[in-house]
């Protein structure tokens, strides 16, 4: 236990904590003045030079944000936050790519009966279309 303590006064992270906490913070200011819609896909990272500083999504989120700019100013002057401007800045989350799907293969006893299938129906669009798939399917 006593290194761990040693470890958590540690210069640097004390900087992060202090870092951490403003975003805390910020971030909870800009819950309580943000609507609703817009809050749930932005986020504020900190104060700094009295400009709240602002992630959002994508840019609607970012044109929004700051066609609310003069309404939103006002609202966090009523909270006593001394901001003067709030600068936006979007952030795209990425999307994780979607799983492959698997190729499921036909059993050999399938792949001879919809042979004998394709044989059968020779001449027409379907047996044209068993008889391909029977290919794929060896």
């Amino acid at each position: 236990m006593r290194q761990l303590n040693t470890l958590l006064r540690q210069p640097e992270l004390n900087t992060l904590t202090k870092q951490a906490k403003q975003a805390a913070t910020a971030q909870a200011l800009w819950q309580t003045v943000a609507p609703i819609e817009i809050a749930r896909f932005s986020h504020a990272i900190g104060v700094k030079s009295q400009q709240l500083l602002l992630f959002a999504d994508n840019n609607a989120v970012a044109a929004k944000i700051k066609l609310l700019l003069p309404s939103l100013l006002i609202q966090l002057e009523k909270q006593g936050c001394e901001v003067t401007a709030i600068r936006v800045k979007v952030q795209v989350k990425s999307t994780p790519q979607p799983p492959k799907k698997a190729t499921k293969k036909l059993s050999s006893k399938a792949a001879v009966n919809i042979k004998h299938l394709a044989e059968k129906y020779a001449g027409s669009p379907l047996g044209d279309a068993l008889a391909r798939l029977a290919d794929r399917a060896n």
